[in-house]
Protein backbone atom coordinates (compact mmCIF):
# COMPACT_ATOMS: atom_id res chain seq x y z
CA UNK A 1 0.00 0.00 0.00
CA UNK A 2 1.35 3.79 -0.97
CA UNK A 3 1.17 5.78 1.94
CA UNK A 4 -0.67 8.69 1.08
CA UNK A 5 0.48 12.23 3.21
CA UNK A 6 -0.34 15.73 2.04
CA UNK A 7 2.58 18.68 2.86
CA UNK A 8 4.32 18.75 6.18
CA UNK A 9 3.92 22.23 6.09
CA UNK A 10 0.97 23.41 3.93
CA UNK A 11 -0.18 26.45 2.35
CA UNK A 12 -1.24 28.56 4.81
CA UNK A 13 -4.23 29.55 2.65
CA UNK A 14 -5.16 25.63 2.56
CA UNK A 15 -5.77 26.19 6.30
CA UNK A 16 -8.43 28.85 5.89
CA UNK A 17 -12.32 28.28 4.92
CA UNK A 18 -12.75 30.84 2.41
CA UNK A 19 -10.33 28.50 0.10
CA UNK A 20 -12.96 25.90 0.12
CA UNK A 21 -15.54 27.74 -1.54
CA UNK A 22 -16.94 27.98 -4.84
CA UNK A 23 -20.00 28.94 -6.90
CA UNK A 24 -22.24 26.07 -7.69
CA UNK A 25 -25.19 27.05 -10.95
CA UNK A 26 -28.47 25.63 -8.68
CA UNK A 27 -29.35 23.65 -11.37
CA UNK A 28 -26.91 21.24 -10.93
CA UNK A 29 -27.97 19.86 -7.45
CA UNK A 30 -29.87 17.00 -7.96
CA UNK A 31 -33.46 16.62 -7.03
CA UNK A 32 -33.90 12.93 -7.96
CA UNK A 33 -31.30 9.90 -8.94
CA UNK A 34 -31.29 8.12 -12.10
CA UNK A 35 -33.56 5.49 -12.90
CA UNK A 36 -30.95 3.49 -13.26
CA UNK A 37 -28.18 4.25 -10.12
CA UNK A 38 -25.17 2.84 -11.73
CA UNK A 39 -25.87 5.15 -14.79
CA UNK A 40 -24.16 8.03 -12.60
CA UNK A 41 -21.54 9.90 -14.35
CA UNK A 42 -18.44 9.09 -12.95
CA UNK A 43 -15.08 11.13 -13.15
CA UNK A 44 -11.81 9.11 -12.63
CA UNK A 45 -8.98 11.03 -11.43
CA UNK A 46 -5.29 9.69 -11.17
CA UNK A 47 -3.30 11.10 -9.10
CA UNK A 48 -0.19 9.88 -9.97
CA UNK A 49 -0.71 11.35 -13.74
CA UNK A 50 -2.94 14.25 -12.43
CA UNK A 51 -5.09 13.65 -15.28
CA UNK A 52 -9.00 13.60 -15.19
CA UNK A 53 -10.95 11.43 -17.48
CA UNK A 54 -14.74 10.60 -17.65
CA UNK A 55 -16.46 7.56 -17.24
CA UNK A 56 -19.99 6.17 -15.53
CA UNK A 57 -20.13 4.14 -12.77
CA UNK A 58 -21.47 1.08 -14.34
CA UNK A 59 -17.56 1.18 -15.82
CA UNK A 60 -16.13 0.08 -12.36
CA UNK A 61 -15.61 -4.16 -13.87
CA UNK A 62 -13.52 -2.36 -16.02
CA UNK A 63 -11.80 0.37 -13.92
CA UNK A 64 -11.09 -1.65 -10.99
CA UNK A 65 -8.53 -4.13 -10.81
CA UNK A 66 -8.73 -7.55 -9.64
CA UNK A 67 -7.38 -7.68 -5.99
CA UNK A 68 -8.46 -4.12 -5.25
CA UNK A 69 -10.72 -3.93 -2.55
CA UNK A 70 -14.13 -1.57 -2.08
CA UNK A 71 -14.94 -0.87 1.45
CA UNK A 72 -18.72 0.15 2.26
CA UNK A 73 -20.69 1.48 4.95
CA UNK A 74 -23.52 -0.49 5.79
CA UNK A 75 -25.39 1.70 7.79
CA UNK A 76 -29.07 2.18 7.61
CA UNK A 77 -30.64 5.24 7.19
CA UNK A 78 -33.62 5.55 9.56
CA UNK A 79 -36.92 7.88 9.04
CA UNK A 80 -35.76 10.12 11.56
CA UNK A 81 -37.66 13.13 10.22
CA UNK A 82 -40.82 14.01 12.80
CA UNK A 83 -44.02 15.48 12.16
CA UNK A 84 -46.49 16.38 14.50
CA UNK A 85 -48.50 18.63 16.53
CA UNK A 86 -48.59 20.06 19.70
CA UNK A 87 -51.20 18.45 21.46
CA UNK A 88 -52.64 21.54 23.72
CA UNK A 89 -52.13 24.08 20.79
CA UNK A 90 -52.77 22.40 17.41
CA UNK A 91 -49.39 24.31 16.86
CA UNK A 92 -47.25 22.52 14.16
CA UNK A 93 -43.80 20.93 15.16
CA UNK A 94 -41.44 19.10 13.45
CA UNK A 95 -38.02 17.33 14.94
CA UNK A 96 -35.81 15.15 13.74
CA UNK A 97 -34.57 11.87 15.70
CA UNK A 98 -30.82 11.60 16.67
CA UNK A 99 -30.35 9.15 19.21
CA UNK A 100 -32.53 6.89 22.02
CA UNK A 101 -31.67 5.76 25.28
CA UNK A 102 -31.65 2.72 26.62
CA UNK A 103 -34.76 3.75 28.71
CA UNK A 104 -36.68 4.43 26.07
CA UNK A 105 -35.77 8.08 26.02
CA UNK A 106 -35.56 9.74 22.16
CA UNK A 107 -33.40 12.59 21.63
CA UNK A 108 -34.33 14.81 18.99
CA UNK A 109 -33.93 18.44 17.54
CA UNK A 110 -37.34 20.24 17.28
CA UNK A 111 -39.05 23.40 15.83
CA UNK A 112 -42.16 24.70 16.57
CA UNK A 113 -43.89 28.07 16.78
CA UNK A 114 -43.76 29.72 20.38
CA UNK A 115 -41.94 28.21 23.55
CA UNK A 116 -42.20 24.67 24.03
CA UNK A 117 -42.46 22.96 27.90
CA UNK A 118 -41.25 20.51 29.73
CA UNK A 119 -44.25 18.17 30.47
CA UNK A 120 -46.15 18.84 27.26
CA UNK A 121 -47.04 16.33 24.72
CA UNK A 122 -46.88 16.24 20.80
CA UNK A 123 -49.20 13.98 18.54
CA UNK A 124 -47.40 12.43 15.63
CA UNK A 125 -48.28 12.23 12.29
CA UNK A 126 -47.50 9.57 10.25
CA UNK A 127 -46.07 10.04 6.45
CA UNK A 128 -49.91 10.47 5.37
CA UNK A 129 -51.30 13.03 8.24
CA UNK A 130 -52.77 9.88 10.54
CA UNK A 131 -52.06 10.49 14.10
CA UNK A 132 -50.52 7.73 15.71
CA UNK A 133 -49.09 8.57 19.75
CA UNK A 134 -48.06 11.43 21.44
CA UNK A 135 -44.26 12.20 22.69
CA UNK A 136 -43.61 13.90 25.92
CA UNK A 137 -41.47 17.10 26.44
CA UNK A 138 -39.23 15.62 29.21
CA UNK A 139 -36.25 18.21 29.41
CA UNK A 140 -34.67 20.75 26.84
CA UNK A 141 -30.97 19.93 25.82
CA UNK A 142 -28.74 22.33 24.36
CA UNK A 143 -28.78 23.37 20.52
CA UNK A 144 -32.34 23.27 20.06
CA UNK A 145 -32.39 19.56 21.41
CA UNK A 146 -35.06 17.78 23.56
CA UNK A 147 -35.07 14.45 25.34
CA UNK A 148 -38.66 12.74 24.88
CA UNK A 149 -40.15 9.89 25.48
CA UNK A 150 -43.02 8.00 23.11
CA UNK A 151 -46.09 6.84 24.68
CA UNK A 152 -46.58 3.83 22.67
CA UNK A 153 -44.67 0.07 22.90
CA UNK A 154 -42.70 -1.18 20.61
CA UNK A 155 -39.14 -0.92 19.51
CA UNK A 156 -37.53 2.72 18.75
CA UNK A 157 -37.43 1.19 15.28
CA UNK A 158 -40.80 -0.30 14.45
CA UNK A 159 -41.80 3.40 16.28
CA UNK A 160 -40.14 5.65 13.76
CA UNK A 161 -41.42 3.13 10.92
CA UNK A 162 -44.54 3.92 11.75
CA UNK A 163 -44.25 8.09 12.40
CA UNK A 164 -40.53 8.66 10.45
CA UNK A 165 -40.21 10.46 7.04
CA UNK A 166 -36.93 10.20 4.58
CA UNK A 167 -34.57 12.80 6.52
CA UNK A 168 -33.34 14.51 3.23
CA UNK A 169 -31.17 17.12 2.82
CA UNK A 170 -32.63 20.76 2.58
CA UNK A 171 -31.57 20.65 -0.70
CA UNK A 172 -33.22 18.15 -2.59
CA UNK A 173 -36.58 19.66 -2.62
CA UNK A 174 -36.49 21.57 0.22
CA UNK A 175 -36.29 18.27 2.49
CA UNK A 176 -40.03 17.11 1.47
CA UNK A 177 -39.89 13.59 0.17
CA UNK A 178 -41.80 11.22 -1.92
CA UNK A 179 -42.56 7.83 -1.69
CA UNK A 180 -39.17 6.75 -3.94
CA UNK A 181 -36.74 8.46 -1.50
CA UNK A 182 -37.94 5.40 0.77
CA UNK A 183 -35.66 3.22 -1.67
CA UNK A 184 -33.79 5.63 -3.32
CA UNK A 185 -32.27 7.46 -0.11
CA UNK A 186 -30.95 3.69 1.06
CA UNK A 187 -28.01 1.65 -0.06
CA UNK A 188 -28.54 -1.75 -1.07
CA UNK A 189 -26.57 -3.03 1.01
CA UNK A 190 -27.79 -1.09 4.01
CA UNK A 191 -28.09 -3.66 7.36
CA UNK A 192 -27.35 -1.46 10.80
CA UNK A 193 -29.67 1.08 11.67
CA UNK A 194 -29.06 4.28 13.31
CA UNK A 195 -27.64 7.01 10.72
CA UNK A 196 -30.04 10.37 10.00
CA UNK A 197 -28.53 10.95 6.40
CA UNK A 198 -27.02 8.70 3.83
CA UNK A 199 -23.61 7.65 2.91
CA UNK A 200 -24.48 8.71 -0.66
CA UNK A 201 -21.12 7.51 -2.57
CA UNK A 202 -22.66 4.07 -1.47
CA UNK A 203 -26.09 4.62 -3.60
CA UNK A 204 -24.50 4.41 -7.15
CA UNK A 205 -23.98 0.71 -6.02
CA UNK A 206 -26.47 -2.02 -7.38
CA UNK A 207 -26.22 -5.57 -6.54
CA UNK A 208 -25.61 -6.58 -9.89
CA UNK A 209 -22.71 -4.37 -9.99
CA UNK A 210 -21.02 -5.53 -6.60
CA UNK A 211 -21.69 -9.18 -7.83
CA UNK A 212 -20.12 -7.97 -11.13
CA UNK A 213 -17.24 -6.72 -9.22
CA UNK A 214 -16.81 -9.31 -7.27
CA UNK A 215 -16.54 -11.85 -10.04
CA UNK A 216 -13.81 -9.83 -11.57
CA UNK A 217 -11.74 -10.60 -8.38
CA UNK A 218 -12.74 -7.18 -6.19
CA UNK A 219 -12.59 -7.56 -2.67
CA UNK A 220 -15.67 -6.28 -0.62
CA UNK A 221 -14.98 -5.17 2.73
CA UNK A 222 -17.82 -3.27 5.27
CA UNK A 223 -17.71 -0.81 7.81
CA UNK A 224 -20.21 0.72 9.85
CA UNK A 225 -20.59 4.93 10.21
CA UNK A 226 -23.91 6.39 11.51
CA UNK A 227 -23.90 9.66 9.33
CA UNK A 228 -25.11 12.33 11.69
CA UNK A 229 -26.61 15.21 10.68
CA UNK A 230 -23.11 17.40 11.62
CA UNK A 231 -21.59 16.04 8.38
CA UNK A 232 -23.16 18.26 5.67
CA UNK A 233 -22.94 21.37 7.66
CA UNK A 234 -20.72 23.72 6.26
CA UNK A 235 -17.87 24.95 8.26
CA UNK A 236 -18.77 28.77 9.64
CA UNK A 237 -15.43 29.15 11.23
CA UNK A 238 -12.20 31.24 9.17
CA UNK A 239 -9.83 29.08 10.13
CA UNK A 240 -10.24 25.14 9.56
CA UNK A 241 -8.32 24.87 12.91
CA UNK A 242 -11.46 26.50 15.17
CA UNK A 243 -14.69 24.24 13.38
CA UNK A 244 -16.07 22.04 16.31
CA UNK A 245 -16.54 18.76 14.66
CA UNK A 246 -19.27 16.60 15.18
CA UNK A 247 -19.22 12.84 16.70
CA UNK A 248 -20.66 10.33 14.92
CA UNK A 249 -20.41 6.27 15.91
CA UNK A 250 -18.52 3.61 13.99
CA UNK A 251 -17.07 0.24 13.75
CA UNK A 252 -15.09 -1.91 11.88
CA UNK A 253 -15.28 -5.85 12.65
CA UNK A 254 -12.22 -7.77 12.57
CA UNK A 255 -13.16 -9.91 9.47
CA UNK A 256 -13.28 -6.11 7.49
CA UNK A 257 -10.25 -5.23 9.04
CA UNK A 258 -8.65 -8.96 7.95
CA UNK A 259 -10.00 -8.82 4.24
CA UNK A 260 -8.31 -4.73 4.17
CA UNK A 261 -4.86 -6.26 5.41
CA UNK A 262 -4.69 -9.13 3.13
CA UNK A 263 -5.74 -6.73 0.12
CA UNK A 264 -2.63 -4.56 1.22
CA UNK A 265 -0.55 -7.60 1.50
CA UNK A 266 -0.98 -8.58 -1.92
CA UNK A 267 -0.62 -5.22 -3.57
CA UNK A 268 -4.15 -4.23 -3.77
CA UNK A 269 -5.54 -0.84 -3.65
CA UNK A 270 -8.11 -0.60 -1.08
CA UNK A 271 -10.93 1.85 -1.92
CA UNK A 272 -13.42 3.36 0.60
CA UNK A 273 -16.74 3.97 -1.24
CA UNK A 274 -17.86 7.62 0.81
CA UNK A 275 -16.37 9.66 2.78
CA UNK A 276 -17.84 8.07 5.88
CA UNK A 277 -15.89 4.34 5.17
CA UNK A 278 -12.56 6.82 5.07
CA UNK A 279 -13.20 8.33 8.68
CA UNK A 280 -13.86 4.60 10.05
CA UNK A 281 -10.68 3.44 8.55
CA UNK A 282 -8.34 6.57 9.18
CA UNK A 283 -9.54 6.46 12.98
CA UNK A 284 -9.14 2.52 13.35
CA UNK A 285 -5.82 3.30 11.93
CA UNK A 286 -4.68 6.37 14.05
CA UNK A 287 -1.65 5.79 16.31
CA UNK A 288 -0.35 3.02 13.65
CA UNK A 289 2.96 3.40 11.90
CA UNK A 290 2.98 3.04 7.83
CA UNK A 291 2.21 -0.53 6.94
CA UNK A 292 0.93 -1.83 10.58
CA UNK A 293 -2.09 -4.45 10.44
CA UNK A 294 -5.43 -2.66 10.79
CA UNK A 295 -7.43 -3.99 13.77
CA UNK A 296 -11.30 -3.90 15.07
CA UNK A 297 -12.42 -0.93 16.27
CA UNK A 298 -15.30 0.88 17.56
CA UNK A 299 -16.69 3.68 19.12
CA UNK A 300 -17.22 7.73 18.30
CA UNK A 301 -15.07 9.64 16.22
CA UNK A 302 -14.58 13.70 15.47
CA UNK A 303 -11.80 13.03 13.40
CA UNK A 304 -11.37 16.13 11.02
CA UNK A 305 -9.07 15.09 7.51
CA UNK A 306 -7.47 18.56 6.93
CA UNK A 307 -4.22 19.52 5.84
CA UNK A 308 -1.62 18.22 6.80
CA UNK A 309 -2.59 14.87 6.74
CA UNK A 310 -1.04 11.17 6.45
CA UNK A 311 -3.58 8.64 5.07
CA UNK A 312 -2.55 5.35 6.04
CA UNK A 313 -5.71 2.98 5.67
CA UNK A 314 -6.88 3.78 2.28
CA UNK A 315 -5.22 4.18 -1.24
CA UNK A 316 -8.57 5.93 -3.27
CA UNK A 317 -11.91 7.00 -2.86
CA UNK A 318 -15.44 7.03 -4.80
CA UNK A 319 -17.52 9.85 -3.41
CA UNK A 320 -20.38 12.32 -4.92
CA UNK A 321 -19.35 15.84 -5.54
CA UNK A 322 -19.49 17.43 -2.11
CA UNK A 323 -21.01 21.15 -0.66
CA UNK A 324 -18.87 24.69 -0.38
CA UNK A 325 -17.14 24.92 2.92
CA UNK A 326 -17.70 21.38 4.03
CA UNK A 327 -15.37 19.12 5.74
CA UNK A 328 -16.09 16.51 2.96
CA UNK A 329 -14.69 18.88 0.54
CA UNK A 330 -11.44 19.09 2.47
CA UNK A 331 -10.82 16.03 2.67
CA UNK A 332 -11.03 14.97 -0.69
CA UNK A 333 -8.83 18.18 -1.43
CA UNK A 334 -6.56 16.67 1.43
CA UNK A 335 -6.07 12.95 -0.27
CA UNK A 336 -6.49 14.32 -3.94
CA UNK A 337 -4.45 17.29 -3.89
CA UNK A 338 -5.77 20.83 -4.07
CA UNK A 339 -4.80 21.80 -7.59
CA UNK A 340 -6.01 18.67 -9.14
CA UNK A 341 -8.90 18.77 -6.99
CA UNK A 342 -9.78 22.40 -7.53
CA UNK A 343 -9.84 21.17 -11.47
CA UNK A 344 -11.87 18.93 -10.90
CA UNK A 345 -14.57 20.69 -9.85
CA UNK A 346 -14.20 23.50 -12.59
CA UNK A 347 -14.87 20.56 -15.16
CA UNK A 348 -17.80 19.11 -13.58
CA UNK A 349 -19.63 22.45 -13.50
CA UNK A 350 -18.67 23.47 -16.95
CA UNK A 351 -19.49 19.36 -17.95
CA UNK A 352 -22.87 19.45 -15.76
CA UNK A 353 -22.09 17.05 -13.71
CA UNK A 354 -24.99 16.40 -11.03
CA UNK A 355 -24.34 17.79 -6.65
CA UNK A 356 -24.54 16.16 -3.96
CA UNK A 357 -26.49 13.67 -2.53
CA UNK A 358 -28.68 12.42 -5.67
CA UNK A 359 -25.77 13.34 -7.93
CA UNK A 360 -22.90 12.07 -9.97
CA UNK A 361 -19.17 10.69 -8.59
CA UNK A 362 -15.60 10.64 -8.80
CA UNK A 363 -12.99 8.37 -8.09
CA UNK A 364 -9.51 9.19 -6.63
CA UNK A 365 -7.23 6.77 -7.06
Amino acid sequence: MTEISSDAQPNPALLQTDHYDFDLPKELIAQHPLPQRQDARLMTIDRSTETIDHAHVRDLPEILKPGDCLVLNNTKVIPAKLVGYRTSTRGRWQGLFLEADPGGVWKVLCKTRGKAQSGETITMQDRHGVERFKLTLVGRLDGGAWMVRPDAEGTTEELLEQIGRVPLPHYIRGGNMVDADLKDYQTVFAKHAGAVAAPTAGLHLTSNLIRDLIDTGVNIAQVTLHVGIGTFRPVTADALGEHQMHHEWGSIEQKGADIINETRAAGGRVIAIGTTSVRVLETAALGNEPGDPLQAWSGDTNLFIKPPWTFKAIDGLLTNFHLPRSTLLVMIRTLGGDKLMTEAYEQAVAEKYRFFSYGDAMLIA
